[in-house]
């Protein structure tokens, strides 16, 4: 029998015997082979003397429980994929066996079906990357050493972008979804790029969503598609941007945007990697890798319920935050050299050099619209200047309010999004604390204590 013919066998790990007794006559009735095991112990030893093709097993088990089976599955078997189980309470720790390198996870209580489903396409993923199929080589690096990125987005001179270049190197090289945070004009579509040119999808499409400025009765069959006669103007079938990215990378931008009704949806296609047109019927397979990026403070949006948990642990599988401009004002020097080269390329031009006056005015501005306000401040100077010297009165700098947090020279701090997340959800429960501690995920005690430390009162004034 080959092994395209062969029914495949999953390894069921829980100490649930209800769940194995579900999931048993779930897998059977779907054409696949179940083996059952109450504790991970029990797994590994039938690992050693079975052939599996794929593992589903809860993560909180007595004994070495899913983590460690985890742990040893990837030491042993790396080429087996493993789906985990978890209550909704322990997502968290779902999202870190992800990153430890599970290959999915769902969320007790789960539809059988959409197990399923989840299991067809781990496994479907897993044929397509054979066990010691070597990796498929990386596209060139657009920041190439000795070379500038397009739009001079990065630098690195500052010890703050050097760590960030150096963990979005590495998470480049995976498939992994990710979720970019960073205030407006800091070049998240440009990490977002950079990600795909450098992962194993780098042969597929780049598709961009701006979540922020496509209205919202427009937003779902821009990405989902739509099937003719499905609504007014709606003339003939439309392929949506999900499905144009298969096989490459979806980036969506400004993601804390989206209504809830399209939270839902996202979440489904996250989950099942299928998708449905709108007034279609059919269901789609889509495999891409999402990125999404946002300025806004999504932690907080979930504690108020404006944005689902789920969906959010959904994304942030793998968390990065591009530094804003003024925490990195040592990479100023290249991006202002770098921008100059790219323009007066464009322009036909020669390059056009900067004053040491004009630098020192550049390198203590506060930049509240980071590297895009940069741009395009180079842009307006190439303009004005003369004899291709950019000099002080070349230079078009709005001025910025003291008490801005651009001004200030920092940013929101670990302490200022905790104040503002506690401040929402009293508001949103009409300053009830025991109510608001719920949406938080802390204790009565804990919510007290916070509330006396930033000097609250009630209704989160």
């Amino acid at each position: 029998m080959t092994a395209t013919s062969r029914i495949p066998t999953i390894l069921v790990v829980d100490d649930d015997e209800h769940i194995l007794q579900v999931l048993e006559a779930r897998l059977l009735s779907s054409g696949l082979t179940p083996l059952l095991a109450d504790r991970a112990e029990t797994a590994l030893e039938m690992l050693a003397g079975e052939h599996v093709d794929l593992i589903v097993s809860d993560v909180k088990m007595p004994g070495m429980g899913g983590k460690g089976l985890l742990k040893e599955v990837l030491e042993n078997w790396p080429h087996i994929p493993i789906i985990m189980l978890t209550a909704h309470g322990t997502i968290p720790d779902a999202v870190g066996s992800i990153q430890a390198g599970a290959a999915d996870y769902l969320t007790k209580p789960f539809d059988g079906k959409e197990l399923v489903r989840v299991i067809r396409s781990r496994l479907e993923a897993a044929q397509a990357e054979p066990a010691g199929s070597p990796a498929a080589p990386a596209a060139p690096r657009p920041d190439a050493p000795g070379q500038m990125p397009p739009g001079g987005m990065l630098g690195g001179a500052a010890p703050s972008m050097a760590r960030f270049l150096e963990l979005l190197d590495r998470v480049a090289r995976s498939t992994a979804t990710v979720l970019l945070f960073g205030e407006s004009g800091t070049g998240k579509e440009m990490a977002a790029r950079i990600l795909h040119d450098a992962s194993p999808r780098a042969h597929g499409p780049f598709v961009i969503v701006d979540c922020g400025s496509t209205q919202p009765t427009l937003l779902e069959s821009e990405l989902f598609g739509h099937v003719k006669g499905s609504f007014t103007h709606a003339v003939k079938d439309k392929k949506g941007l999900i499905e144009e990215a298969d096989g490459g990378t979806l980036f969506l931008d400004e993601i804390g945007n989206i209504s809830p009704d399209m939270q839902t949806r996202l979440l489904r296609f996250l989950q099942e990697g299928t998708i449905r047109r709108v007034g279609d019927v059919t269901e789609r397979t889509v495999s891409c890798r999402v990125i999404a990026a946002t300025h806004a403070n999504l932690p907080a949006m979930v504690a108020d319920g404006s944005f689902r948990e789920d969906l959010y642990y959904r994304l942030k599988v793998v968390t990065l935050t591009i530094p804003p401009l003024r925490e990195r004002r040592e990479d100023l020097p290249e991006l202002i050299d770098g921008f100059i080269r790219e323009l007066c390329a464009v322009q036909g031009r020669e390059p056009a050099a900067v004053s040491e006056e004009a630098m020192r005015l550049l390198k203590v501005h506060p930049w509240p619209g980071n590297v895009r306000e940069l741009k395009n401040a180079m842009e307006a100077a190439l303009v004005f200047c003369a004899d291709d010297v950019i000099r002080p009165g070349d230079l078009q700098l709005e001025a910025v309010p003291a008490d801005s947090p651009a001004a200030r020279g920092k940013s929101l701090s670990l302490e200022d999004s905790e104040r503002e997340a506690i401040v929402r959800a009293l508001k949103a429960t009409n300053g009830v604390k025991k109510d608001a501690a719920d949406r938080l995920g802390i204790s009565r005690r804990a919510i007290h204590y916070k509330i006396k430390k930033y000097g609250l009162n009630a209704d989160g004034n």
